[in-house]
This record gives structure tokens, C-alpha cells and sequence, in this order.
């Protein structure tokens, strides 16, 4: 079956590549320091670890559980030579013991088939960890430039990316095949001094629209303008700053292993549940 092109990761690529040195991936920071909570969280040590995303240089190189430190070996999602449209590139290595996926989710055309081939690569009772953003980012940004267009030039087009909402989670966990699947969400709402600030910092990131059937015509400055002011309208606060909602999507799933927990099956239990709640029918 053929994996429709929704993001185009070459221009997604040459973006990041762009991105100016001097810069604050606060973002990804956000990500990086949730991920330290979460791994503290975890009772065993891990022998071998696989971390992924888009920027390398973000990612980190280690990390620690409740247990013991650990390495992680570091891999680059997107590349301007990454060409062939892997997704995710060529694994070095399978038989991991965690795997985390750091923001790449949310720029993948075959999502199950990415997770899937992530499982994979796991040891049996091997963990996966992904985060990406969430459904409601940026919903300011994307009504405000539909608002725009509407008016401007009487149509709607995609300029800002659709994410991975919440309820679609644990059913792509279970896809993949991965055991315990748990999907949460982590809102930040971050305050800018004007919608203009945003789309900066959004483009200082390489986060321009990466959407593969992206609008032909160029943003004017009428339509820019307009995009302003109906961003300022919904989401403006009294000092004159604007609100940006960011919604972090945490997946994570065990590769399936005997030790793992079973649901019961039907009829196995030993105690009725009348005897616990008690006989209601009398009253």
C-alpha cells in the first residue's frame, strides 16, 4: 500500500540545515528534561539504548534510571543527505533495551509503520518512548492564518501541520505490537510578544511549513497582517503578548515478553462482585 506524502522531509531537511548557531530549541529542552523525569521513574538498568530525532546535536548522550547511568547511542532522523525516504533511517543495531524517539512523529508520513519497525528493533521486554507534538499545538497559529485566508483570498489552505492528537495514542502503540501501551499528553501554554515573535522562532527552528501539498503562492504581507490580527483577536492577552498552546504526545510500550503482566480471562475471577459492592436489588 502506498504511504500517503503529507510531510516533505527533504524540505523539512534543508530547514533544519538552515537554522541560524546561535538559537533556543526550548522546545526540545522541554522534551529532553520530561524525558530525564521519566527515565528516573524506571526500576531497571539498560544495557543498550537507541535515542532518534531530527536534530542530532539535540539529543542527549546519556541518561540515568532509578537504578544505574547508562549511554545512548544517537542517531539523525533527517539529513540534507538523507535522500531515500526512510522512515526511520537504516537502525544501527536491534536488540535494545529502550528506544526513545525524540519529536520526529509528527513529520512522519507512515507513523504505524515507523513504530512498528522501532518495535523491532527492541529486545524482548524492551521499552519504547516517544514523544511529538500534540494535537492542539499550535491551534492558534493554524485558525488564525485559516481566518485569514478566508478572507483574503476566500479559501482555507494548510499552513501549519496537523499532530498527532491524543485519543490516536495507544491505538498506534498496539499496532506497532508493543505491550502496556500508554499515551499522555503534557500542555504548556508559552506567551509571545507578538504572533510575528512566534512565526520567527518557529522559522529559526526550521519549522516552517513542511507540509508536501503546501500552498504555491507566497505569504503576502496583506495576508500576514490579517493572520496577525485574527491570531491577536483569539489568543491576545491585556499586555499585549499572545498565547501559543504546545501539547507534548508521550507514547510509550514494552516489546512483548513473557514476565509482562496478562489480562485475566473472562470468567477467571475468585471474588463475585456482589459480595464486594453488595446486593443492590433489595433496595
Amino acid at each position: 500500500m502506498t504511504v500517503p506524502q503529507i510531510f516533505d522531509r527533504t524540505l523539512i531537511a534543508r530547514n533544519l540545515a538552515r537554522r541560524p548557531e546561535e538559537r533556543d530549541d526550548f522546545v526540545t529542552r522541554l522534551v529532553v528534561t520530561d524525558l530525564e523525569e521519566r527515565l528516573a521513574t524506571l526500576s531497571r538498568k539498560i544495557g543498550k539504548a537507541l535515542v532518534l530525532g531530527p536534530d542530532l546535536e539535540a539529543l542527549p548522550a546519556h541518561g540515568r534510571t532509578a537504578v544505574a547511568p547508562f549511554s545512548f547511542k544517537r542517531l539523525a532522523t533527517l539529513s540534507p543527505k538523507a535522500t531515500d525516504g526512510r522512515e526511520p533511517p537504516q537502525l544501527p543495531d536491534s536488540g535494545y533495551d529502550l528506544i526513545v524517539s525524540l519529536l520526529d512523529l509528527q513529520v512522519v508520513n507512515d507513523v504505524p509503520g515507523y513504530l512498528a519497525q522501532l518495535t523491532r528493533a527492541l529486545a524482548p521486554d524492551g521499552l519504547l518512548l516517544a514523544a511529538a507534538l500534540g494535537g492542539e499545538s499550535l491551534t492558534e497559529l493554524r485558525n488564525a492564518f485559516l481566518t485569514a485566508d478566508t478572507e483574503i483570498t476566500g479559501g482555507a489552505y494548510a499552513r501549519v501541520a496537523p499532530f498527532i492528537p491524543l485519543r490516536d495514542g495507544g491505538g498506534l502503540l498496539q499496532r506497532a505490537g508493543l505491550a502496556l501501551p500508554v499515551a499522555d499528553i503534557e500542555t504548556h501554554v508559552v506567551r509571545y510578544s507578538s504572533p510575528l515573535a512566534l512565526m520567527r522562532e518557529l522559522k529559526s527552528l526550521g519549522a516552517a511549513n513542511p507540509l508536501f501539498d503546501r500552498p504555491g503562492r507566497m505569504v503576502t504581507r496583506h495576508l500576514l497582517a490579517a493572520a496577525c490580527e485574527a491570531y491577536s483577536m483569539v489568543a491576545g492577552d491585556h499586555d499585549g503578548r499572545v498565547r501559543a498552546t504546545l501539547e507534548i504526545l508521550w507514547l510509550s510500550g514494552w516489546a512483548p515478553h513473557e514476565s509482562q503482566q496478562k489480562p485475566l480471562r473472562p470468567g477467571s475471577a475468585k471474588v463475585s462482585l456482589t459480595k464486594v459492592l453488595g446486593d443492590k436489588t433489595e433496595e
